[in-house]
C-alpha cells in the first residue's frame, strides 16, 4: 500500500468538494429551551454538572449552539461562554469555550493570538490558512475584522514578510479558483513551471510556487501533482523538502498535503501533538474542535491507516478527566 503522501492515484479518485463527514451533527430533536434549562441547572447549581455540559456541547451543531447561547443570555442575563470560563479551568475550559464559539471566531482568535506580541506563531498561520476553504477564510476574515477593527490581509502584511509572507497573504485573500473542471494542458504547463523553478535551477524561484499553489483550484492542482511526478520522477512534496527550508518549506508542504488529503494532514498533526513525552493540549483541542463538524470521521479513518491504532484510544491514553471525556465525545468511537 502506497504511503498516503505518495498515493496520487487515491488522491485523483477523492471527491471534490469533499463530502462533510463530521462527528458533531445537528441534533434532530433540538429544543433550545430544554437545553438552556439543562445548562442553567448544570452550571449555576452547586458545583458544575460537567457530564450534561459536555453532552450538550458535543451533540449540537454550531448554529444550534449559537441559538442556545442567545436563549441562555435572555433567560439568565448571563453570557454562556463567560459562565463556562468561571466554572471550569485549564484545558477543559478551553475545549468547552471553543465548542460554544463559532468556528470562524475560533480561527480569528487563534490568528490574533498567533500575531500578538513579539514574534509570530507561524505554525498556527500555516495550519489554518493552508487547510481552510475560501468560504471559511472569508468567514474568519469577517470575524477578525469584528474583533480587531482591522482587515486580516492588511495586518498579515505587517506581520509576515518575504516569500513566506506573500504566500500567507495570498491564502488569506481567499481567492483560490473554485472551478471543478481540470485543464490537462495547464496542469502539464504548471508542473513544468514548478520543475523549472525548483529542481531544475540553481536556487529556487519561490514566487512561482506561491502563484500556482495558492491560487489554482484543488482539482487542477491534483492533476498538476500527477504531471509533476511524471516530469521529475518524484513527488512535489519531496522536491519542496529538498529545495526549501524553514517556514516556506513547512507552508508549501502543508498546502500540498491539504490538496492531496486534508484529513490525513490533520491525522498527522494530531499524532505529532500526542507522541513522545507530554501532549500539546492547545493543538489537540484546536484541531479536534475545528474539524468536529467538517471531516472528523475521515481524520479517524486516516489516523487508523497511518498509525494502526485508533484516535479514540490514543486520546484516552494521553489525556485525563473531563477534558478527556469531552475530546472522546468529539471523536466518537
Amino acid at each position: 500500500m502506497a504511503h498516503v503522501w505518495d498515493d496520487l492515484e487515491s488522491m485523483l479518485k477523492a471527491p471534490y468538494p469533499p463530502v462533510e463527514k463530521g462527528t458533531i451533527k445537528p441534533h434532530v430533536n433540538f429544543k433550545v429551551n430544554e437545553d438552556v434549562e439543562a445548562l442553567c441547572k448544570a452550571i449555576q447549581g452547586f458545583g458544575t454538572d460537567e457530564k450534561i455540559v459536555i453532552d450538550i456541547l458535543t451533540h449540537r451543531s454550531s448554529s444550534q449552539k449559537q441559538a442556545i447561547s442567545r436563549a441562555y443570555e435572555e433567560k439568565s442575563k448571563r453570557i454562556l461562554v463567560n459562565d463556562l470560563k468561571s466554572d471550569t479551568g485549564g484545558d477543559f475550559e478551553d475545549v468547552l469555550v471553543r465548542l460554544a464559539t463559532l468556528p470562524a471566531v475560533n480561527d480569528a482568535k487563534d490568528i490574533i493570538k498567533a500575531t500578538k506580541g513579539a514574534g509570530t506563531d507561524k505554525d498556527i498561520l500555516i495550519e489554518i490558512l493552508a487547510s481552510r476553504t475560501n468560504k471559511q477564510i472569508k468567514e474568519l476574515s469577517a470575524a477578525y475584522a469584528d474583533e480587531t477593527k482591522k482587515t486580516l490581509v492588511q495586518n498579515l502584511k505587517h506581520e509576515v514578510s518575504g516569500d513566506f509572507g506573500k504566500a500567507i497573504v495570498s491564502l488569506a485573500e481567499a481567492a483560490r479558483d473554485e472551478s471543478t473542471s481540470v485543464n490537462a494542458n495547464k496542469a502539464k504547463e504548471d508542473a513544468q513551471a514548478l520543475y523549472n523553478a525548483g529542481e531544475k535551477k540553481f536556487g529556487t524561484d519561490e514566487s512561482k510556487f506561491v502563484e500556482i499553489l495558492c491560487k489554482r483550484s484543488i482539482p487542477q492542482l491534483r492533476q498538476t501533482l500527477v504531471e509533476y511526478k511524471n516530469i521529475s520522477g518524484k513527488t512535489l512534496q519531496k522536491s519542496i523538502e529538498k529545495e526549501m527550508s524553514g517556514d516556506m518549506e513547512e507552508l508549501l508542504v502543508a498546502i500540498v498535503k491539504c490538496i492531496m488529503n486534508t484529513p490525513a494532514y490533520f491525522a498527522e498533526k494530531l499524532h505529532d501533538c500526542m507522541k513522545g513525552i507530554g501532549t500539546h493540549e492547545r493543538i489537540l483541542t484546536r484541531i479536534m474542535v475545528s474539524r468536529a463538524e467538517v471531516d472528523m470521521m475521515d481524520i479517524k479513518a486516516e489516523y487508523k491507516k497511518l498509525y494502526q491504532s485508533s484516535l479514540y484510544k490514543q486520546i484516552s491514553s494521553d489525556v485525563t478527566g473531563n477534558y478527556c471525556d469531552c475530546l472522546r465525545m468529539i471523536c466518537g468511537e
